[in-house]
């Protein structure tokens, strides 16, 4: 299985994270040596509770939108000051889409209000699902009764 884990997200350039029993949340990363590496923080994508997790489920879709592979991952931060920032995070600025400034000016924002974490595969792994995953959409305080639909002519009925 960690073949697969590894070919799923080699390619895919984001995933599907969840903590705990929350929503799951889209965020992009970048496989580099056995881990997926994710970026959160200010000016970065949001991942609630993900840097104080232990643990995560991942979940990696395909080309075609479905999903390949579900794992659990044990989540740690990469130190900015260690061997491992210098060695992921210019990898993972220079393939951040849309980023603000150089690669170099990224990797010292990271380090300066950003956490960096290393997701690596432990424990269970789910391969092409049985059932359906579709989850209910979360509720909204939003509501608006849908209007007829707007006809040019009367249309007749014989």
């Amino acid at each position: 299985m960690e073949a697969l884990i590894e070919e799923a997200a080699k390619k895919a350039a984001v995933a599907w994270v969840r903590v705990d029993a929350g929503p799951a949340v889209l965020v992009w990363t970048t496989w580099i040596d056995g881990a997926l590496y994710v970026v959160t923080g200010d000016g970065e994508q949001a991942a609630p509770g993900l840097a104080a997790a232990g643990t995560g489920e991942i979940s990696l879709r395909g080309d075609h939108g479905g999903r390949i592979v579900t794992w659990q991952a044990a989540v740690s931060v990469v130190d900015p000051g260690g061997e491992a920032w210098a060695t992921v995070a210019p990898q993972l600025a220079a393939k951040r889409l849309n980023g603000t400034g150089t690669a170099e000016e990224m990797v010292a924002r990271w380090a300066a209000t950003c956490v960096l974490l290393r997701l690596t595969p432990v424990g269970t792994t789910e391969a092409l699902p049985s059932g359906s995953l579709a989850e209910p959409p979360r509720p909204t305080p939003a509501a608006r009764l849908p209007r007829k639909p707007f006809r040019l002519h009367r249309v007749r009925r014989n």
